[in-house]
């Protein structure tokens, strides 16, 4: 009796099989080792899954007035009470963990990638564009993430665009700085000028040789930022000049019902601030976790 050969789709097959394996292994292994980090995945996860099923979770529109059950208190009708135009304040919760998420993640990421690059790149040519772009990152950093957040707005006007681009801007030189200090380290090892001598291009030395080894802290960074870009959307917002209505989001939510309601109708600003501080302790949480894991000085430990 003869064996058939393995083809290559059933190579495919396993190879995928183990990867899956290996990969649910990472994932469990840092449940075990990071307990509070696993905290927050779940808070994370939470988050996400009511932000992705907004419209399925959500039980009323979030934009909808009822006139007739302003600042009606949790009932069974309404988990959470309503708001002063009678809003359900579980279904703006929901959709306004969209728009945090939207905004968080898009902010963090463009941000957090834009200043890998500018921070490899200026590591790598060093010199004079070093020296330039250095001094250029520093002016934008010498300005505290929400003023040049509030100044960037006050230019282009509110809305969730608007406000994912002035965000973005003030993360860019904090990730560049990060990321050239651990770019430089890299730039003098042996490897990267054998790869000079053996005549390969700028853009595979950078993105085969040094991108892979600054990883780690982007990473760390970028979840980082994820917590900074809530938190920044949440009180451009409340300052009447982030996200407008009648989009939901739990800044805007705290800015209808913060102090006006705050005796008479408490809940209309404690659930939209409960669910800004779960969402950002729950990002640093991970982070904190994610930051042992991938240090090599903590991973030990």
């Amino acid at each position: 009796m003869t064996l058939a050969a393995p083809t290559p789709t059933g190579n495919a097959v396993v190879a995928s099989g183990y990867a899956a394996r290996r990969a649910l292994g990472s994932v469990l292994s840092f449940f075990r080792r990071q307990p509070v980090g696993s905290i927050g995945v779940v808070l994370m996860l939470i988050v996400a899954f009511a932000g992705i099923f907004a419209n399925v979770l959500a039980p009323y529109n979030p934009t909808a007035n009822d006139f007739a059950a302003m600042t009606q208190p949790p009932s069974w009708a309404h988990w959470l009470g309503t708001d002063q135009l009678g809003r359900d304040l579980l279904s703006r919760i929901l959709f306004g963990a969209r728009t945090a998420l939207v905004v968080g993640v898009t902010s963090a990421v463009v941000g957090g990638a834009s200043g890998l690059v500018l921070g490899v790149g200026s590591a790598y040519f060093g010199g004079r564009i070093d020296l330039v772009l250095q001094r250029l990152l520093d002016i934008v950093m010498s300005f505290p993430l929400i003023i040049m957040a509030l100044a960037v707005v006050s230019i282009f006007g509110t809305g969730v665009h608007n406000v994912i681009f002035a965000i973005t801007i003030p993360l860019i030189p904090r990730c560049a700085r990060v990321v050239r200090s651990s770019a430089l380290a890299i730039r003098e090892v042996p490897y990267i000028d054998a790869a000079r001598a053996l005549g390969y291009s700028h853009r595979r030395i950078i993105l085969r040789h040094m991108v892979p080894n600054v990883v780690a802290p982007f990473l760390i960074m970028l979840t980082s930022f994820v917590g900074q870009a809530i938190l920044a959307e949440a009180a451009l917002s409340y300052l009447g000049l982030g996200v407008q209505e009648p989009v939901p989001a739990w800044g805007l939510m705290l800015q209808g019902g913060a102090e006006e309601y705050a005796t008479t109708a408490p809940w209309i600003a404690i659930f939209p601030g409960l669910a800004i501080m779960l969402t950002v302790f729950g990002i640093n949480l991970f982070g904190d976790a994610l930051r042992d894991v991938l240090d090599p000085k903590l991973r030990d430990r």
